[in-house]
């Protein structure tokens, strides 16, 4: 599968920066109160690695509540476990530079979330559930 240069930008390892609104889209999206509140915490400071070998993709998130990881073919819709806990289906596609996931959790809730790399070289990503947006900011490591 051929990506293009802004998708191949994608890959690395990135660093938490800040979020805006994040917990109005946890609150929406009916993860649990102890769990928001771990995500305002100093000491969440989450770390993603992704990453693409022959046209499968991996997306490794790691903090100090869990270590995670989605490995994808782009297009194909999947069954998974969100970070906490709720069976989800999620289909992810590289399109125009960016990559836009749909994410459908068993009790009828569904978020979209679009990443891409900026103009900084930083790694955007916005997150939308019901009328709730949200955005979170990653810096490059390697």
């Amino acid at each position: 599968m051929m990506t293009n240069n802004k998708i191949e930008k994608l890959k690395g390892t990135w660093e938490y920066s800040n979020a805006e609104n994040f917990q109005e889209l946890l609150k929406e999206l009916g993860v649990n109160q102890e769990i928001r509140t771990f995500t305002t915490g100093e000491t969440f400071k989450p770390r993603v690695i992704i990453d693409e070998k022959d046209g499968k993709w991996s997306l490794k998130s790691e903090n100090t509540f869990k270590t995670t990881t989605v490995e994808f073919t782009p297009g194909i819709e999947f069954e998974d476990i969100s970070p906490d806990g709720h069976q989800i289906t999620m289909i992810i596609c590289l399109e125009n530079g960016k990559w836009i996931q749909r994410v459908r959790y068993k009790n009828g809730k569904e978020m979209f979330v679009e990443r891409r790399v900026n103009d900084q070289d930083q790694l955007e990503v916005n997150m939308q559930c019901g009328n709730v947006k949200a955005s979170q900011l990653y810096k490059r490591l390697i």
